[in-house]
């Protein structure tokens, strides 16, 4: 029974073999039969490659566009970044007004830290803590020079595809308001070096929020009010959350929003175009019956 078994098997492989090669034979014999679904699908595979082949190269092609007019103008504005920077950071701390208030926020942290008002004000944050979990997270992240550099280059980023100058640019101010305003904190955490509350290096000033007073006073500049209050207050909430959680001091995150208000309102005020009545105002020059020189006014929709 067991050799029949094996024997059985092995004729029932045969058996089906030999089907198979039949029909296969048989198909060959007649190359006129075929399925209407193969034949269908024969078709639609032959006119697929063309159709694909076409939309991918026109959406390579886009894409080699926009990258291209991208790169030329990232370079364009990198090659002009070191005079930019070096104007706006003279700007920034040569005027008087600007210094008097940087003088002020200097002294008044050091007559915080002095007098002990620091390590009251960290008290009373001990004993009354706000920010927790998410939403602590969420400020630390939003907060982040890093995250707002990120979001500045993206909004660059997208200008740029789109060929919007007047974004761009403003883009590009914020990205140097950013860059002076980090540069210049982390210098004086390193002549600084002194402790947080809770123990971390480089305290003063709040980082975080020199950088978020920083997009708060480049936005109230370039959009006013309805742009700029709502910004001043996320940026308020950034430095309240660094003094809750004991990452800063009262007088850190003092210093820190004036220097970003300072750094944010000098270098957006430097670059911003001329408005009037929420019209653009640009230079214009014509010679249809002589020279004529004088300005517009554009409205972008």
């Amino acid at each position: 029974m067991r050799v029949y078994c094996r024997n059985g098997c092995r004729l029932v492989v045969v058996c089906v073999g030999l089907i198979l090669a039949g029909g296969c034979a048989t198909q060959a014999d007649n190359p006129s039969r075929k399925s209407p679904f193969i034949e269908s699908t024969m078709v639609d595979l032959l006119n697929l490659p063309g159709g694909v082949i076409e939309e991918s190269k026109k959406g390579l092609d886009d894409l080699s566009e926009t990258s291209g007019y991208v790169l030329e103008s990232a370079t364009a504005n990198v090659n002009d970044w070191p005079g930019r920077i070096i104007k706006d950071t003279k700007e920034c701390f040569l005027r008087p007004d600007n210094l008097t208030a940087l003088l002020l926020a200097g002294g008044a942290s050091v007559a915080m830290r002095s007098s002990g008002a620091d390590k009251k004000l960290n008290e009373n944050f001990d004993d009354h803590h706000v920010f927790r979990g998410f939403r602590d997270e969420s400020l630390n992240v939003i907060g982040h020079p890093w995250t707002q550099f990120g979001m500045a280059t993206l909004w660059y980023a997208v200008s740029a595809k789109n060929q919007d100058e007047l974004n761009k640019a403003r883009a590009q101010t914020m990205i140097e308001a950013l860059s002076v305003t980090g540069a210049v904190a982390i210098g004086l955490k390193a002549i600084r070096d002194n402790e947080t509350p809770n123990g971390k290096q480089w305290a003063w000033p709040s980082g975080h929020t020199a950088s978020s007073f920083t997009v708060a006073s480049v936005l109230d500049e370039f959009y006013g009010p309805r742009v700029g209050v709502p910004a001043y207050i996320a940026a308020s909430l950034v430095g309240w959350r660094m003094m809750d959680t004991g990452d800063h001091w009262a007088s850190d995150v003092l210093f820190g929003a004036t220097l970003g208000w300072v750094v944010g309102h000098t270098v957006a005020d430097r670059h911003k175009q001329l408005e009037v009545a929420g019209f653009e105002v640009l230079p214009y020059a014509g010679n249809s019956n002589g020279v004529v020189v004088g300005v517009t006014l554009v409205k972008r929709f």
